[in-house]
């Protein structure tokens, strides 16, 4: 036999990368119940997450969190599979680069949350990589084209992709460290304008909304 096919089918290829999340979620509703907490973990299509068909690369239609408010509203924690969906036809995709923040705030939307925060392996966003620059700043609050703008000259904190989706929205993030200290504060993103409450805005809307 051959080594991997350096060019496998893309759908064949979105079956295979999103077992990884799934493995991941369901260790940590594990990991959690021995603790003494009841949690539940979902994929992606079991969560709602409506794309379009595009393998690898497919984009987020609707997100229809029905299961998920059910498990909310009886008070288990709620585990999902970011980077994931399913598509229009019923298949397994990837929603490519991005996909994984991108997920958390399309859920925050459709679930009306009043803001997405999101943990990194730094405390925020800065003006130069604070693990190369010493000297760098770090923004208490940023626009979403001004963080938008940090990203697109390379900053890797958060992807162009969900700063877009927030925007639309208006959905406020914030960035902060997985190990942040007691007291030390992270990066808001947002403007001053109030949440809008109209339909939610996802990232293709070329194709009818599901009902």
């Amino acid at each position: 036999m051959g080594g991997p096919d350096p060019d496998p089918p893309r759908r064949e290829y979105d079956m295979l990368v999103t077992v990884g999340e799934r493995i991941s979620i369901s260790l940590l509703a594990m990991a959690l119940a021995r603790k003494g907490h009841e949690a539940v973990s979902y994929t992606g299509s079991q969560s709602g997450i409506i794309t379009t068909p595009d393998h690898s690369d497919a984009k987020i239609i609707d997100v229809k969190p029905h299961r998920l408010l059910y498990s909310l509203n009886i008070g288990k924690i709620v585990i999902v599979a970011g980077f994931q969906g399913v598509s229009t036809t019923g298949e397994i995709t990837t929603l490519g680069r991005g996909g994984s923040d991108t997920t958390a705030v399309a859920l925050g939307i459709a679930l009306k949350a009043p803001r997405v925060e999101f943990y990194k392996d730094v405390p925020g966003i800065f003006d130069a990589d604070p693990r190369l620059s010493p000297d760098s700043k770090k923004f208490s609050t940023l626009t979403y084209d001004e963080a938008l703008t940090i990203v697109q000259r390379g900053a890797k904190v958060l992807h162009d992709r969900c700063l877009n989706l927030a925007k639309i929205n208006n959905i406020p993030l914030y960035v902060s460290s997985f190990q942040e200290k007691h007291g030390e504060a992270g990066t808001w993103i947002k403007t001053s304008r109030k949440q809008s409450e109209s339909t939610p805005t996802y990232e293709h809307q070329s194709l009818s909304r599901l009902d």
